[in-house]
Order: C-alpha cells, then structure tokens, then sequence
C-alpha cells in the first residue's frame, strides 16, 4: 500500500506514520517542510511568504514523492494536499491574493499532474483543545505566539480537506478520516492499521 498522512498542525502526522510504517513493515517518508528555510520565514512575515513559501514547500514535496514514485509499500508522513489545504486555509485568511492563490493552485496542479496517486489518504481528526495541547506541548519555538493563526487553522481545515479533495477529484474511497485516539499506544495503532487494510481491501475489490 502506498499511505499518506494528512492532519492539522498537532494532530500526530509524523507519530502516525512512524508507528504505522513500524507495523507495516514499511518504509517511512518524512516531510522536508520543517527542514525549508522558507517555514520560519513564513511565520515571521506570513503577508509576504505564504505565497512564496507555499511554493516552495510544492517543490519539495514534489521532489520528495517523485523520488518514491514507484515504491509499493510506503507511508509518507505527509501528503501534497496537505500543502494546498494550507494554501486555502492562508487564502480564505487573506494572507494570499486570489491572483497569488489562483497561481498557487495551477502550479501545484502542474506538480500533481506528474504524480502517482496515493492509495489512501488518511486525515486524523482531533478536537480543537486537542490540537492545542499537542502543539502547546510540544513547544516548537516557531509556533509560539500563533495562537490566533492556529485557532483559524483548526477551525477550518476539515473543511477545507473535504473542498481540496473533491476539487482535485480524489475519490471518498481513498480517503480515510481517522478520530485517533493514543498514539503511542500499539492497541489503537492495531485497530488503525485494520480500518486501513479494511479501506484498501474495499477499493480493490471494486477494481
């Protein structure tokens, strides 16, 4: 199978897949995004890098999954929708002109075009108070004070998930949205990885 975790800031993308990857027995992918120097970039000045540095992370998620293009048993531990549900939660906020969004879209169109579709999406869905806990918790120095950024974030991505999914045409069946519970607990990664070969056995007996 070939997985992809999407997810709000603080819902466990990157604990998810390793522990899912850890299961499987498959090789894990991480997401270079937290490596671009556009990232802190972004957070100081979000008016003049959303623009440029949603491009930029395009290019290296593009790059990233290109290079992985023709493996069967992998989990990412991100996806490039998740990039442009991030692009249209920065537009709906005014971060982004429509003409920038309008550009935004057809380049990471253009990258998409080149890729193998995943065979599962897998959202992680969690309660507001828990996004922000985990990202409280865990205290990254580049989130500190984006509150308000956050709670914007968390109210609409769900949302805004479902709108990008049906606009690139990703079917309901390759997605999975997961209410996950403990991570690091090996019963709740058990009962996930079920609902993820229950999901992939449906699709391809419908193939």
């Amino acid at each position: 199978m070939r997985l992809g975790i999407n997810g709000p800031n603080g819902s466990g993308k990157s604990l998810l897949a390793r522990q899912l990857a850890a299961f499987f027995g498959y090789e894990l992918i991480k997401e270079p995004i937290e490596n671009n120097e556009y990232l802190s970039f972004f957070y100081e000045n979000k008016d003049l890098f959303s623009y440029l540095g949603q491009n930029a992370f395009y290019a290296a998620m593009f790059t990233l999954m290109w290079n992985h293009k023709d493996q069967k048993d992998v989990i990412f531990d991100s996806t490039f929708y998740s990039n442009i549900i991030y692009t249209k939660l920065l537009h709906l906020e005014g971060y982004m002109n429509e003409h920038q969004y309008q550009l935004s879209l057809e380049i990471a169109k253009e990258h998409i075009s080149h890729l193998p579709k995943l065979d599962l999406e897998i959202v992680i869905w969690r309660p507001k108070t828990v996004l922000f806990q985990n990202v409280h918790h865990r205290n990254r120095e580049m989130e500190q004070g984006q509150d308000n950024y956050l709670s914007f974030h968390f109210d609409n991505f769900y949302l805004v998930a479902q709108e990008v999914y049906r606009e690139f045409s990703i079917s309901q069946d390759n997605i999975l949205i997961i209410e996950a519970g403990d991570l690091k607990d090996l019963n709740e990664i058990s009962r996930i990885a079920g609902l993820i070969e229950t999901r992939y056995n449906q699709i391809k007996e419908k193939e």
